[in-house]
């Protein structure tokens, strides 16, 4: 029998520890300590935070939103062009012969793209715009361009900040007024319009879902009044666009018929005047010569009159073709003048800067008190310790015994 056996030394278990508990380096009791130390510090910083966080929020002006959704209404051709347009997000492709993508140049899907773009924004410059007055003052009529470049409120330090800009600004006013006279050229800005057109950008935002094809156009602005305006007038424009560009083609084939219609016409009212004048003058008259000019006469009128017939039909299908080309959208949700702010979230504000004033704080204590270091090092870094002092002990003692005995 071994001197482990003999004196009933437990083999494999643990006993408890004198010494606090420790999780990878980390000694949580003197973390807390240390963080109780300073608790002044967090008395002193988090009121400051919530402070500074205040004074930056109640500086930003408010905004609001509206929103318009609208439905199109899909014929069965636009239909499958639309669910090709779908799949082709997917990584299929159905090709151009089978009456997909190659039949639809302008899918839902692409209408953001086309309200980023700048010939859009542009456009959205001379729109007409109402702030209305306050306390007996009249209501100011000016355009979006106007509106966006001089009545938007900025908080008080960037004011401040963009002071000596402005001042430096108006010194060249006379030269820049010439230059605003201008008509606006999409295809080269000045730099006042380019920030406009990023201003608007941001502004008016459209969105499609893939899966319903809801088009979807949210508006912000500083006031009520015009961003409800814009949403409403940017869907205006929206439809006129897509409206234009669905019955391009076949306004140019309605335009085409209507110039042979008015052609044939004139040429069979030519032939059966041309017809009329010979019959009368030659009434009396059997010569065969006399009969077979008037039947030449009657063909070339009977040809006119067939072709004048055919046209008519002809325009009357391209008249009908442009009503059905023409696109249909349900409005989901029309422009409304919203009654509450959409932002800025000040209480979210203040307490996203106290949570960080915190995390910074702490960070700061333990780097100063040496644990922030201990987070980085592992439990394997650390000197081996036997986990019961007295049984490491008392297996020295048994060791030292039978080595005596040996």
């Amino acid at each position: 029998m071994s001197a482990e056996n003999q004196y009933n030394i437990p083999q494999g278990e643990d006993q408890p520890s004198q010494e606090p508990k420790k999780v990878a380096g980390m000694d949580f009791v003197k973390i807390y300590k240390d963080l109780l130390r300073h608790k002044k510090l967090y008395f002193k910083v988090l009121p400051l935070a919530f402070v500074l966080a205040a004074i930056y929020g109640l500086s930003l002006p408010n905004f609001y939103s509206c929103t318009v959704k609208l439905s199109p209404e899909l014929t069965s051709s636009r239909a499958s062009s639309g669910m090709a347009a779908l799949a082709s997000s997917f990584g299929f492709n159905f090709g151009q012969g089978s009456g997909g993508m190659g039949t639809e140049a302008l899918f839902p899907t692409l209408y953001p793209e086309l309200i980023k773009s700048t010939d859009f924004k542009t456009s959205l410059f001379s729109v007409p715009v109402t702030i209305e007055g306050k306390k007996g003052t009249k209501d100011r009529t000016m355009t979006y361009y106007d509106y966006l470049t001089r009545e938007q409120k900025k908080p008080w330090f960037l004011a401040i900040l963009g002071a000596p800009f402005k001042w430096l600004s108006s010194l060249f006013a006379s030269s820049k007024k010439k230059q605003e006279a201008k008509p606006v050229n999409p295809f080269r800005l000045t730099t006042k319009q380019d920030l406009v057109v990023k201003a608007i950008n941001q502004k008016v935002i459209c969105d499609v879902d893939k899966k319903t094809l809801v088009i979807t156009i949210n508006v912000t602005d500083q006031n009520p009044l015009i961003a409800a305006t814009m949403a409403d007038t940017v869907k205006n424009r929206l439809q006129n666009f897509i409206t234009d560009y669905r019955t391009s083609k076949v306004r140019v084939d309605l335009e085409y018929y209507r110039k042979i219609y008015a052609e044939t016409k004139a040429r069979y009212e030519d032939a059966r005047q041309k017809y009329a004048e010979f019959v009368d003058a030659n009434q009396d008259l059997i010569l065969q010569t006399v009969r077979q000019k008037q039947i030449d006469l009657e063909n070339e009128m009977q040809l006119q009159y067939n072709a004048y017939t055919q046209v008519a039909q002809q325009l009357v299908a391209a008249e009908a073709k442009v009503q059905e080309e023409t696109p249909a959208f349900t409005t989901l949700q029309s422009a409304t003048v919203p009654v509450r702010k959409a932002g800025p979230a000040r209480a979210k504000m203040c307490l996203t800067f106290v949570f960080l004033a915190f995390i910074g704080t702490t960070a700061w204590i333990l780097y100063k008190e040496g644990d922030l270091m201990s987070l980085f090092n592992s439990s394997d870094d650390e000197d081996p310790t036997p986990a019961n002092p007295d049984q490491a002990a008392l297996i020295q003692a048994l060791l030292n015994l039978n080595s005596n005995k040996g």
